[in-house]
């Protein structure tokens, strides 16, 4: 299954660690900052991460008051904060790097991550099977050998597919975030489709007893 995401936000118990990715429980404490000159001070909130230990610190302000007191509001300030689906668990390890790398550059610029996301795309076609070498025919390719057709559709809709395929590190000026989006979920289909239900099926046909499985293969010859 893919791995669930956890948003990390201000006061919030618990979430995906911006540093590890693991969910975990966070201890929250204040920081205040002062300013001696502007006589003022600046009210910050910091976060620890109880499986890694290491702090995130957020803006923290007042934006007014409800019926328990005061409501706060405030973002992520370090580490980068990153919104984008974690790796499916069965990702091959060849791909994993154009993925988790468009994690990172995702903030920054859309358009670089989805030229690594199909990158990673055609990476992990050539894990399934497929030549490699052009996304249109690979993935053509895999909904000959079982990809669900709609997730092609999906592919056809981001224009990772279709006459006009983009090749992977070709960069389309129309890439944006909702396109870059669906292209994080669409890889991770890819592998719960193509990997992950298989390999269950499998299990699950492996736990049968032997007597049984040689009757279903006498059956089937």
């Amino acid at each position: 299954m893919t791995t669930p995401y956890e948003e990390p936000a201000l006061d919030k118990k618990a979430f995906n660690c911006p540093f590890c990715n693991a969910y975990a429980n966070f201890w929250w404490s204040p920081v205040n900052v002062l300013l001696p000159k502007a006589q003022t001070t600046i009210e910050y909130k910091a976060a620890q991460c109880a499986h890694c230990q290491k702090w995130t610190l957020w803006s923290n302000e007042p934006k007014g008051r409800g019926a328990t007191g005061v409501i706060w509001v405030g973002s992520l300030i370090y580490p980068l904060k990153l919104t984008s689906p974690l790796p499916h668990k069965d990702l091959p390890d060849s791909c994993k790097s154009e993925y988790n790398e468009a994690r990172y550059v995702f903030p920054f610029s859309p358009r670089a991550a989805a030229a690594l996301l199909r990158l990673c795309i055609q990476k992990l076609c050539k894990e399934l099977g497929a030549g490699g070498e052009n996304i249109n025919k690979d993935i053509g390719g895999l909904v000959k050998n079982g990809l669900d057709s709609r997730i092609q559709k999906a592919l056809d809709v981001v224009r990772v597919t279709g006459n006009n395929a983009v090749h992977p590190g070709t960069m389309d000026l129309t890439d944006d975030n909702e396109l870059v989006n669906k292209l994080f979920k669409l890889v991770n289909l890819i592998v719960e489709e193509m990997i992950t239900k298989p390999k269950e099926i499998d299990t699950l046909y492996g736990a049968l007893p032997e007597s049984a499985k040689q009757a279903i293969e006498k059956r089937d010859t």
